[in-house]
């Protein structure tokens, strides 16, 4: 019986020992960054005005 180290192909490593994210998870990491930075729409802006006026209550 040989006792071979199981791989673990979830935690690639790069140089360094910093672990390596899949591709998908950077287009991911983008696309979630993109939308964070867009500016909020005017309609959403006045709706949270009227949620947070205590007259509304």
């Amino acid at each position: 019986m040989s006792k071979e180290k199981p791989m673990n192909p979830g935690n690639p490593r790069r140089k360094g020992g910093k672990p390596q994210s899949p591709e998908w998870a950077d287009g991911l990491k983008r696309l979630y960054d993109s939308v964070v930075d867009e500016p909020l729409p005017d309609s959403f802006a006045k709706l949270l005005d009227q949620l947070d006026d205590p007259s509304h209550g």
